[in-house]
C-alpha cells in the first residue's frame, strides 16, 4: 500500500466525522434559531373580561373601558406610531409598565394593573381619568 492511499484512508474517515459534526452542528443552529411557538395575544374580549374582574366597580370599569376603547381598542400591542406608547392604556414609554410586571408587552393584567395605578395615583380613579381624557382627548 501507498502511502498516498494510506493517507486517503486515514482521511476519509476523519472527512466523514467532519461532515457528520458539521451537519450535527448545523442541525442543532437550525433547530436553535426556529422561534419557538408565541402565545397568542389576549383578544380583545379577553382583554375586557379581565379589565372587569380587576376592577369589579362596574362605573369605574366602564370608565376605564370608555379610555381603553379610544387609546388602543383592547389591543394589548397596540403602538403609536409618532410616540411609541403601548399597550391597552397607551403607556408612554411601555416600559413603564414593567413595574407591574416583566410580561407588561403581553400580558393584559399586567398592562391593566399598571394602568389602574396610573389613573389612581394621577387622576384619582379611573373615572375622574375619563372626565379629564374628554375635556383633552388624552390622559
Amino acid at each position: 500500500m501507498s502511502a498516498q492511499s494510506l493517507v486517503r484512508r486515514i482521511a476519509s474517515p476523519k472527512q466523514a466525522l467532519a461532515g457528520t459534526a458539521l451537519a450535527a452542528v448545523t442541525a442543532g443552529a437550525l433547530l436553535t434559531a426556529a422561534p419557538a411557538q408565541a402565545a397568542a395575544p389576549a383578544s380583545p374580549a379577553d382583554a375586557r373580561a379581565v379589565a372587569q374582574k380587576m376592577i369589579g366597580d362596574s362605573s369605574q370599569y366602564q370608565c376605564f373601558a370608555h379610555i381603553v376603547d379610544h387609546e388602543s381598542d383592547w389591543n394589548v400591542s397596540a403602538t403609536n406610531a409618532s410616540s411609541g406608547a403601548y399597550g391597552l392604556v397607551q403607556a408612554l414609554p411601555g416600559t413603564k409598565m414593567a413595574s407591574a410586571g416583566a410580561d407588561w408587552k403581553t400580558n393584559p393584567a399586567t398592562q391593566i394593573e399598571w394602568g389602574l395605578d396610573y389613573m389612581n395615583d394621577r387622576y384619582g380613579s379611573p373615572c375622574d381619568a375619563w372626565d379629564f381624557w374628554q375635556a383633552n382627548s388624552w390622559y
